[in-house]
């Protein structure tokens, strides 16, 4: 029996056509600017967070005896940070690529028009 990866209520076809239709969607200045922006804005929020969970983990340092406790603690800090710096560096990124994007779909219909 073959499954079908549609929404419940969604034939097949309507679900690949939808697919379809989103593959078809050509990138746009304005589209790639406007997820810079949103990408930029979630770098910037990300990157707050990164601070301030650098500092509050410097504010409060571990006080235990435990050396296996302490270990632990210090790994589980280091995760926390990794992962929101990791956020930080992604969204970073994506918003570059997606300015440079536009900014060559820019050129590119200059040249098209030009022609």
């Amino acid at each position: 029996m073959e499954k079908s990866t549609a929404p419940e209520g969604v034939s097949k076809e309507k679900a690949l056509d939808s697919e379809d239709a989103a593959e078809k969607t050509p990138a746009t200045p304005l589209r790639c600017f406007t997820g810079a922006l949103t990408s930029a804005i979630f770098s910037l929020l990300a990157y707050r967070l990164t601070i301030s969970v650098a500092t509050s983990f410097a504010n409060k340092p571990i006080t235990s005896e435990n050396p296996i406790a302490v270990n632990i603690s210090a790994a589980v800090r280091t995760l926390v940070q990794g992962m929101v710096a990791l956020g930080t560096g992604v969204f970073g990124v994506a918003a570059l690529g997606l300015a440079l994007l536009g900014i060559q779909l820019l050129f590119k219909k200059d040249a098209a028009s030009e022609s």
